[in-house]
């Protein structure tokens, strides 16, 4: 079952913790991280990597806690025994703990991070913003456990929800050889089975969603009313000679997203949200 909720006990918990009230929240009205509820659980998010975890406490990966404080950029053996300690807590080690963050993020998360970063859903001014992202689906096959989606925008004006699948230009994911079908497309008619079968579920959840993001955030986001069935492909990190190239004769010519709707940038911290909302294209 697909959720999205807080109960008041955690509301309150989040907002009285230290961390969340003196760096979080600031960092997030400010679109440097990216905070998405779960089921019952929050997320933060940091340039492609998931900088904290949520529920009751907060936690991270120990790769990005591993914090020195040091008086000198520069340490030597002598120094472990008097001039050199670990950070006390999370508050204290902060900026580093978000660089550390950043460092372990691959290329396609870290071209992800770039669209809701720009797009958060505390930018009040925008009609299209990033409501979630890393949307989980308990997965239908038995080999796997979840199936979990990039992107999901909301259009304020219209009240629709739509998710998107994210590659970049080398996800070998999004290539195969002429005459087949590219893993990439029975990934999103997966994913696009599962929104058609509980888009009801989701409309609802994603309601609850809203309601807390206003309350911890003080948006103003309308409740959505609606969701788009089908998944749009967002292909990135390609050059104009490799549009007009591979990805002209693999997945174009050879009718390869045939059916399916995509939309493609080169320069994804470029993109435009509206026209990647408005321009999708179908083959």
């Amino acid at each position: 079952m697909f959720q999205r909720y807080l109960d008041t006990q955690t509301i309150q918990s989040l907002s009285a913790n230290e961390l969340f009230r003196e760096r979080l929240h600031p960092d997030i009205l400010a679109g440097k991280v990216f905070c998405a509820i779960r089921g019952g659980y929050v997320d933060f998010y940091y340039r492609g990597g998931r900088l904290f975890h949520y529920q009751k406490e907060f936690s991270t990966h120990k790769k990005y806690a591993s914090v020195i404080q040091s008086q000198s950029d520069y340490i030597s053996e002598s120094d472990f025994d008097r001039n050199i300690r670990l950070i006390r807590d999370f508050t204290e080690g902060y900026e580093q703990i978000k660089q550390n963050c950043s460092l372990y993020a691959g290329e396609e998360a870290n071209g992800v991070s770039a669209v809701y970063h720009a797009n958060s859903f505390v930018k009040q001014e925008q009609d299209i913003i990033v409501l979630d992202i890393e949307a989980s689906f308990r997965a239908a096959e038995e080999d796997r456990k979840q199936d979990r989606i990039d992107l999901v925008l909301f259009n304020k004006k219209s009240g629709r929800l739509r998710f998107y699948e994210a590659k970049h230009f080398s996800n070998s994911e999004l290539w195969s050889a002429v005459g087949t079908r590219p893993k990439v497309v029975s990934q999103i008619k997966r994913y696009q089975t599962q929104i058609a079968r509980e888009k009801d579920q989701i409309v609802g959840q994603y309601g609850n969603y809203v309601n807390r993001m206003n309350e911890l955030f003080g948006c103003s986001l309308p409740a959505p009313e609606a969701i788009d069935e089908y998944v749009p492909l967002l292909a990135f990190g390609f050059d104009r000679d490799q549009l007009q190239g591979r990805i002209k004769k693999l997945l174009l010519e050879d009718k390869s997203l045939d059916g399916m709707s995509y939309y493609f940038v080169g320069k994804i911290s470029a993109v435009n949200i509206t026209s990647m909302w408005n321009e999708i294209k179908c083959d």
